[in-house]
């Protein structure tokens, strides 16, 4: 076995320090969306309320989305809470 055959030091700090470096874009990369996503929401705030129900949102969706927590991205809670009342409505409509 040769000196070559060995990982050394050196190179096992420049893989710790990529993967410190990618999990903080990572991080960033996260903060940047779920900021964009809350003025997204925001300027949702400007719509009427019978617009907003064309998209399956209500007023209060809004409120619940913009109260989650700041890594949280706003229009992906959004997304769920209009499927999810798509879903109950139109499971309503096949009944009747």
């Amino acid at each position: 076995m040769t000196a070559l055959d060995h990982p050394t030091h050196a190179i096992a700090a420049e893989t710790r320090t990529i993967v410190v470096v990618k999990r903080v874009a990572n991080g960033l990369r996260s903060i940047f969306r779920a900021a964009l996503g809350r003025r997204q929401v925001s300027r949702l705030g400007y719509l009427s309320d019978h617009e907003l129900a064309d998209i399956g949102l209500k007023r209060t969706d809004l409120a619940v989305a913009l109260r989650s927590p700041f890594g949280i991205d706003p229009t992906a809670r959004l997304s769920d809470f209009a499927r999810e009342r798509y879903l109950t409505e139109d499971g309503a409509r096949r009944v009747c």
